[in-house]
């Protein structure tokens, strides 16, 4: 068929569009910033290969002046999406990172995993547990990569994302508790930033779908539209990778603590208290932090990154990575709950 005749099959407003003829038109996250090793943001950046067969990458990020002596937290990080767009040399996500890392004083590990529709999901799944496997794998100082073996902290290994960067996060962290990640490492906490999960009941209708499916009738009752385009071999409203409460091991999560952050008006906003809250109440052993950002939509730290919220959301993830809880002291914009 004629690119010049296809008719809109799929549209996912106002990021992507997918054509009867299957050409995918993504209208965001296509851009690339190249990586530099002395750039004038105090962060040096460059990019790896990880698993060549599947062509899954990463961009290291490192700052510039770093103590030789000095080891630093290790952040793994999966850029959200929707599991279709992005990636971690956009440079939305690329200027976020870099950002985090100069703030936190970290080395971070930014995944390029498969995108849907042409890889629907497991395949991000397996390309981020590739991807946090190969970082860990540095922990006895004979990597291939200089700047893990040489400055990483492997007693502090964290794992963060947003949006479906975070599902994708928190699932990791359960495979991590389940089937432990190699050299004896273990998670010391994951960070959801504004995560997407599926619906707290099969009878929820919510506006996930009126905003981003494009309005289309729900083709399984209580299952987002765009989880469905993503991952065609799900299981529906009981698939535990988006449904966290279905999943009998979630109190087996493989990490220490669990920061959650929410947004007030974001659409998302119900499913990442019931995250939290279902963890909770799930036996997991530890240290959970849920904090909303009051005013704010869906990753507006992304699209505003020095706003006073912004800031302080960045203020907040730092200290998550370099401290331990505190119960009070809160910031202002910010609403905090603690377990």
């Amino acid at each position: 068929m004629d690119s010049t005749t296809a008719e809109v099959l799929y549209f996912f407003p106002p990021f992507l569009r997918v054509y009867t003829d299957g050409r995918v038109e993504r209208l965001a996250g296509t851009d690339v910033v190249p990586p530099s090793i002395n750039s004038e943001t105090g962060v040096s950046t460059k990019d790896v290969v990880i698993a060549p067969e599947t062509g899954v990458s990463a961009r290291l990020f490192k700052p510039i002046s770093v103590n030789p002596e000095k080891r630093l937290p290790l952040l793994v990080y999966f850029h959200g999406g929707g599991f279709s767009l992005c990636s971690p040399y956009c440079s939305m996500y690329h200027n976020y990172i870099t950002s985090l890392v100069l703030a936190g004083e970290i080395i971070a590990v930014s995944v390029d995993y498969r995108l849907a529709p042409e890889n629907p999901l497991p395949a991000a799944y397996e390309d981020s547990w590739t991807a946090l496997q190969w970082a860990v794998s540095h922990s006895n100082g004979q990597g291939s990569e200089p700047w893990l073996n040489d400055h990483a902290d492997f007693r502090r290994v964290f794992v963060a994302g947003d949006s479906a960067g975070g599902n994708i996060s928190h699932n990791l962290a359960v495979q991590a508790g389940v089937d432990a990640l190699g050299g004896g490492v273990k998670l010391r906490g994951i960070c959801l930033i504004h995560p997407y999960f599926g619906r707290k009941s099969e009878h929820d209708v919510g506006k996930v779908d009126g905003n981003i499916s494009g309005g289309r009738p729900e083709e399984i009752p209580g299952v987002d539209n765009r989880w469905l385009y993503v991952c065609p071999t799900t299981s529906g409203f009981n698939d535990r990778r988006m449904n966290p409460a279905a999943d009998e091991r979630l109190w087996r999560l493989g990490c220490d603590k669990v920061l959650v952050c929410v947004a007030e008006k974001d659409v998302l906003r119900e499913r990442g208290w019931f995250y939290y809250e279902t963890l909770g109440k799930s036996g997991w052993n530890g240290e959970a932090v849920i904090m909303e950002t009051e005013g704010e939509k869906h990753v507006f730290h992304l699209f505003e990154p020095s706003s006073e919220r912004a800031v302080n959301l960045m203020t907040r993830i730092v200290s998550f990575i370099n401290q331990e809880f505190v119960e009070d002291g809160s910031v202002s914009g910010l609403l905090l709950n603690h377990y």
